[in-house]
């Protein structure tokens, strides 16, 4: 707690004064221009990876950044998704996924996980994702396969649905490599498609290189 009383310190004598202007927009405006869904892992920071703004991505992030596909009950990710395109009006959604991603280890390596009982009924979500690779003792091929699982849950989404049927949205995924920095944009096979950079989620993001 010490480091981030010292982070708030800093922030507030340092970061705020020289925003001021930004915040005081963004206490009465609300438009993010994309959602974007990635792994809560601590290591994958969306903001700092696209160079982004703060108002500009509305950000979910769940234990492998799995998507439960749409159902009947209570859902905590499909009311923010829901809410991201129904009422903010998103133009795009990425889900990225991350190299070394534990939640992907834990099932390659069949982890045992008696002792994580909720952890380990959310990795269920990911059954589909292992059902897409052929090669299932490999991790990147999983997470890559995740992320494809992932956009297809996404679809089951009402609002989701409809915004692509009228074509005011756009799906992407990416899979970040820690180590080196780079993003991979997948296509609907889950091989790499074109560069993060042309397909950036804000015109002034720093650009994001891909391998």
């Amino acid at each position: 707690m010490h480091d981030l009383t010292e982070g708030l310190t800093r922030f507030q004598r340092d970061v705020f004064p020289a925003r001021a202007d930004l915040f005081a927009h963004l206490a009465t405006h609300h438009m993010p221009h994309t959602l974007f869904i990635s792994c809560s892992d601590a290591r994958v920071v969306p903001e700092l990876i696209c160079g982004s703004e703060p108002g500009e991505l509305f950000v979910i992030r769940t234990a492998g950044n799995l998507v439960p596909a749409y159902g009947t009950g209570a859902d905590a990710v499909a009311a923010s998704i829901e809410y991201a395109v129904a009422v903010l009006g998103v133009t795009a959604i990425v889900v990225c996924g991350h190299s070394s991603c534990g939640a992907m280890t834990a099932l390659v390596e069949g982890r045992d996980l008696s002792d994580a009982p909720a952890v380990a009924d959310w990795l269920r979500y990911a059954d589909a994702s292992r059902a897409r690779t052929t090669v299932p003792d490999d991790v990147p091929a999983l997470v890559r396969a995740n992320v494809l699982a992932q956009l297809a849950n996404l679809a089951t989404h009402p609002s989701v649905a409809r915004a692509m049927t009228e074509h005011q949205m756009t799906l992407h995924g990416w899979v970040f490599d820690i180590a080196s920095g780079h993003v991979d944009e997948l296509d609907a096979a889950g091989s790499t498609a074109a560069p993060a950079e042309s397909t950036a989620v804000s015109a002034g993001s720093t650009a994001v290189s891909a391998r």
